[in-house]
């Protein structure tokens, strides 16, 4: 089985985006009533789900895709905790319905309703219910509501902790995730979700949050950013910083996934990083849509590069399915029933 454990529903029905935009409306006229989703049929949802990543899955050779909501879509930044928490009530919704039309392909993976200035404890509940009641099995933790100027304590604070000790509690991991970037310094997608994945790694180096919380999971998404291309400095870093060896203080919490649209790129990852840290991922329908003119092939079919690995059978069905059910427990017990 090949598990994608990073899709987002960036195809959703027009009539979703017509609800955020009237929330968005609202915005500037506080006396109009409060948007309310729009009346999607399961045919428009299989119109966009069919035509985009379930055609996708199927042409490239994936099974199962642990699905979110539109990344660079959650807008943490934009409005107050009201317009937040309705809007990522809605995509988590969404994805529900997606899940159930299509429950062989896809499982869910909810957004949090976060704000600037906001307790993370008040996302604590859309978790539960996302879990307890849609059956998905992990979320994405965006460590920067404010849309690139980073006015969050970093993700060792104490801050998070409460919302740590659910996640322990309901045995889900977290994916690392900005939205999208208010901060004309910081391209979304070709910055700031990299600023990001790369700025959580050196926080964990810098905290210990993983002798607090032994058994607390993260993904950090997009081949870990810049950090295995500079695993040097990273170790370095922590040697100067009298943390202990990376293996041992972070390694065995964290996990990246193949985000990485170039054959070298995934070659140098599975290098410098152990095999037991990588899960297969590729962002479909993402960040680079996009024919790669060297090799004729979509940058995001990243399973090519997968095979293309010179390693044994057995590690790359880790990287491909083991190493995913091991991160995302709910997840196996969910194919452990379908006696998959």
């Amino acid at each position: 089985m090949i598990i994608d454990c990073h899709g987002h529903y960036t195809t959703a029905p027009a009539a979703h985006q017509k609800f955020r935009d009237a929330q968005l409306a609202g915005l500037k006229d506080p006396t109009a009533p409060a948007a309310k989703p729009g009346a999607i049929a399961d045919d428009e949802i299989r119109d966009t789900i069919e035509k985009n990543q379930l055609r996708l899955q199927q042409q490239r050779g994936s099974d199962l895709t642990l699905f979110s909501p539109r990344a660079s879509a959650m807008g943490h930044h934009i409005g107050n905790e009201a317009l937040s928490s309705a809007w990522t009530r809605a995509n988590n919704d969404l994805i529900k319905r997606v899940i159930d039309l299509y429950p062989e392909n896809f499982v869910g993976v909810c957004q949090l309703p976060q704000s600037p200035g906001v307790p993370i404890a008040n996302s604590i509940a859309e978790l539960e219910r996302c879990v307890r009641e849609l059956n998905f099995v992990g979320c994405n933790l965006n460590p920067d509501p404010s849309g690139g100027h980073w006015t969050s304590p970093p993700l060792t604070d104490r801050h998070w902790y409460p919302f740590y000790e659910k996640m322990v509690e309901l045995d889900v991991p977290a994916m690392i995730h900005v939205s999208a970037s208010c901060n004309p310094n910081f391209h979304a997608t070709g910055a700031h979700y990299i600023n990001a994945d790369t700025t959580a790694f050196m926080q964990f180096i810098e905290g210990d949050l993983f002798r607090d919380f032994p058994t607390l999971r993260f993904i950090i998404p997009h081949g870990g950013g810049a950090v295995p291309y500079h695993w040097g400095r990273y170790r370095g870093l922590a040697d100067m910083l009298k943390r202990p060896p990376l293996a041992e203080h972070v390694m065995n919490n964290v996990f990246f996934d193949t985000c990485v649209y170039h054959q070298p790129g995934i070659d140098l990852l599975v290098r410098v990083i152990d095999i037991g840290n990588i899960l297969f991922g590729s962002e479909m329908v993402g960040a680079v849509r996009g024919i790669d003119p060297q090799t004729g092939h979509y940058f995001d079919d990243t399973r090519r590069y997968i095979d293309a690995l010179s390693l044994p059978a057995a590690d790359k069905q880790r990287i491909f399915e083991k190493n995913a059910r091991r991160v995302f427990p709910r997840l196996n017990a969910l194919l452990q029933k379908r006696r998959l």
